[in-house]
C-alpha cells in the first residue's frame, strides 16, 4: 500500500532525530539575508539533550537541545551588512556552514498565482531579467504544497527551497512582484533585501489561515463540512487501494465506450476519468493546507513584514461568503506564526479579468465584493497597506502581465509607512503611497459631489482629462455612466463633481465598480484612486442566492 506523503514525512524527521543528525529547516542556507535590527531566531534538530552552539557576525551562543532533539537560539539584533558572512552550527563532532549571509530586511511574498507568477512570464522580463545584477538581493521560492497538518520543514528539491543570488541566470525564477518589489527598496534603502516567496495559484483564503481559526469563523463551516465529507467517503471506499480500483474500472468503461464510438465513425465520449480525480482529498488545496506546508516551516521567523497578493479565487461561486473572515484572519495568523502582533501587511488589491459585460452584470460581480472586502480589512487592520492594481491590467486576462506598477507601489507603502521615508523634493512630507480615498458625498442640486481625504488626493485630476468610471443611480438604485469633473479653488481640498442627464435626482455615487474597472481619477503622483460607492445597497452576486451586505464604516480623514 502507498504511504501517504505527510506519513514519508514524519518517518523521514523520526529516523534522522535517532541518528542525532544535526540539521536546520531549509529556510536557512547558504546566500541567505538575516533580519536587521531585531532579534533573530536560529533553531533546528540535534541529538537530544546535547550542547549546540550557534556563531554569527561575533555573536555565539550555546544552548541543550530538549529531549525531542529541537533547539532554538537567538541572537541579538544587528545592523545591516551587505558583506557575506559565515553561520556555524555545531554540536558535539557536527557542524554545519553556511557561507555569504547578509544582513538586510527579509519579506515575505505570499498569495496566490499573482504573485507566484515569475518574471521571466512578465511584460518587463526582456529588459529586467538581463539587467538584474543586485548581489544583495536574495530569493527563496518555496515550492506550492497543501497538507492537513502543520510540518516543521519543507522540500528543498527541483531547483525551490534554496536561496538564490539576484543575477540575469537566476532571477527569472523570482516573482515578478516580489523583484520590483525589492528592487525598489534595496535602490532606496541601500541594504540588502531578501524575499521568501511563499505563493500558490489558485488558493484562497481559507487556505492560509489555521485550522482552529477556520474551526471558529461561521462562515466557513459548510465548507469544512464538505472537506470532511468527502475525506470520510475517501476512507470509506477504501483510501488509495480503493481509489486505484475505481479508476482502472471507470478507465475500462470508458475505453470500451470509446471503442463503440469508433467503430461507428463517431467521437470519443467526453469525460474520460482524469487520476487527479481519485486523489486523496486531504492533499492540495485543502483548509489550511497551504498555511501548514508552505508557511508553518517559517514560524519564529524574524521578518520585515509581509506582502499579499490573494482574493482572485475568493471572486468564483460562493467563495466570497467566507471572506469577510477569512481574509483578516490570514494577517492575524501571520502575525502570530511569526511572533509579531504589529507585523507590516501589504495588501494587494486584486485587478480583475473582465470582458467588460453589461454594466448590470460587473456591478454584481464577485470581484466587487473582494475588493471591497480588502478595503474594508485595510482600514480596521493596524499597520497594514492597501495597493490598487486595477490600471495595471491592460486586457482581460486573470494574470496582468505589468508586475512593475505593483511592485514599485507596494514598495512605496513600505518605504512610507514602515520605514518613515519622506520625499526627497519635499523633505518634510512623508513619502506618497496611495492615490485618493473616498471620504464622503453631498447632493448639490442634481449632482453629487465626492469629498477625499486630505492625504493622497494632492494634485486630483483625470488621467488625460478623461473622467471615465464614475455612475450614478436614483432612488431606483439603477445605475448609469455619469460625466465628472475636478472642482475647488485655491486653498480648497479638491473634490469631483459628477452629473448624469439620465439621473435627475441622485442619490448615490459609485467608482470603478466592476470586474476589470475603467477608471481615470488619481493624484499628482499618478497613484490611482481607491474604488468605492457611496450606498450600501446589498450586491447580488451572480452564483447562489445570498446577497452581499457591507456593514458601513466610520472613516476619519487621515
Amino acid at each position: 500500500m502507498k504511504i501517504p506523503p505527510i506519513i514519508l514525512l514524519l518517518i523521514c524527521h523520526l529516523c534522522l532525530c535517532a541518528q542525532g543528525q544535526l540539521r536546520l529547516p531549509n529556510i536557512f542556507g547558504s546566500q541567505m539575508v538575516l533580519q536587521r535590527d531585531k532579534p533573530v531566531r536560529i533553531w533546528g534538530w540535534a541529538e537530544n539533550e546535547k550542547d549546540v552552539t550557534v556563531s554569527f557576525s561575533g555573536q555565539e551562543k550555546t544552548i541543550t537541545s530538549g529531549k525531542d532533539g529541537k533547539w532554538l537560539i537567538t541572537l541579538k539584533a544587528m545592523e545591516a551588512n551587505a558583506t557575506g558572512q559565515f553561520l556555524k552550527v555545531k554540536s558535539g563532532d557536527l557542524s554545519i556552514t553556511y557561507e555569504n549571509i547578509l544582513v538586510g530586511d527579509l519579506w515575505v511574498c505570499g498569495g496566490q498565482s499573482n504573485m507566484e507568477w515569475r518574471l521571466r512570464s512578465s511584460r518587463d522580463a526582456d529588459v529586467e531579467i538581463p539587467s538584474a545584477r543586485y548581489p544583495a538581493i536574495r530569493f527563496i521560492r518555496i515550492e506550492p504544497e497543501g497538507l492537513p497538518e502543520p510540518r516543521e520543514d519543507f522540500p528543498a528539491e527541483n531547483g525551490a527551497g534554496t536561496w538564490q543570488t539576484c543575477s540575469p541566470e537566476t532571477i527569472g525564477d523570482c516573482s515578478g512582484v516580489a523583484y520590483f518589489f525589492g528592487q525598489r527598496l534595496h535602490r532606496r534603502l541601500d541594504v540588502p533585501i531578501g524575499l521568501v516567496n511563499a505563493a500558490w495559484g489558485g488558493t484562497m483564503a481559507q487556505h492560509w489561515v489555521t485550522r482552529e481559526t477556520l474551526e471558529i469563523l461561521p462562515t466557513v463551516k459548510p465548507y469544512l463540512e464538505e472537506y470532511e465529507a468527502k475525506c470520510q467517503t475517501w476512507i470509506d471506499a477504501g483510501r488509495e487501494e480503493g481509489a486505484a480500483k475505481r479508476l482502472t474500472s471507470d478507465l475500462e468503461k470508458w475505453e470500451a465506450l470509446a471503442k463503440v464510438a469508433k467503430a461507428k465513425g463517431e467521437k470519443s465520449p467526453g469525460g474520460k476519468p482524469n487520476p487527479k480525480s481519485y486523489q486523496n482529498p486531504d492533499q492540495g488545496r485543502i483548509p489550511s493546507g497551504a498555511l501548514n506546508a508552505m508557511i508553518m516551516p517559517l514560524s519564529g521567523l524574524s521578518v520585515r513584514g509581509i506582502l499579499f497578493y490573494q482574493g482572485e479565487n475568493n471572486a468564483f461561486g460562493n467563495t466570497w461568503i467566507p471572506f469577510r473572515e477569512t481574509f483578516p484572519a490570514v494577517i492575524s495568523d501571520w502575525r502570530k506564526i511569526f511572533q509579531d502582533k504589529d507585523l507590516p501587511f501589504g495588501i494587494i488589491q486584486i485587478a480583475g479579468w473582465s470582458t467588460r459585460r453589461s454594466m448590470t452584470y460587473d456591478m454584481n460581480h464577485h470581484t466587487n465584493v473582494i475588493r471591497e472586502q480588502q478595503h474594508l480589512t485595510w482600514r480596521d487592520t493596524p499597520n497594514t497597506g492597501l495597493i490598487v492594481s486595477f490600471d495595471a491590467n491592460s486586457d482581460s486576462n486573470i494574470h496582468p502581465g505589468r508586475k512593475y506598477p505593483v511592485g514599485d507601489r507596494s514598495a512605496r507603502w513600505a518605504l512610507s509607512t514602515v520605514h518613515g521615508i519622506t520625499d526627497a523634493t519635499r523633505p518634510q512630507q512623508p513619502l506618497q503611497w496611495h492615490g485618493p480615498i473616498y471620504k464622503t458625498m453631498e447632493k448639490k442640486e442634481n449632482k453629487i459631489v465626492i469629498h477625499f481625504e486630505k492625504t493622497g488626493s494632492e494634485g486630483l485630476r483625470f488621467d488625460q482629462t478623461d473622467a471615465r468610471g464614475f455612475y450614478l443611480a436614483g432612488s431606483d438604485q439603477v445605475f448609469h455612466h455619469a460625466l465628472a469633473r475636478v472642482a475647488g479653488g485655491r486653498g480648497k481640498t479638491p473634490e469631483v463633481e459628477v452629473w448624469c442627464d439620465a439621473v435627475t435626482d441622485p442619490v448615490a455615487v459609485r467608482y470603478a465598480w466592476s470586474n476589470l474597472p475603467l477608471g481615470t481619477l488619481m493624484n499628482g503622483k499618478e497613484l490611482p484612486a481607491f474604488p468605492f460607492r457611496s450606498d450600501t445597497w446589498p450586491l447580488k452576486p451572480h452564483y447562489g442566492e445570498d446577497l452581499y451586505h457591507v456593514i458601513p464604516q466610520k472613516r476619519e480623514d487621515q
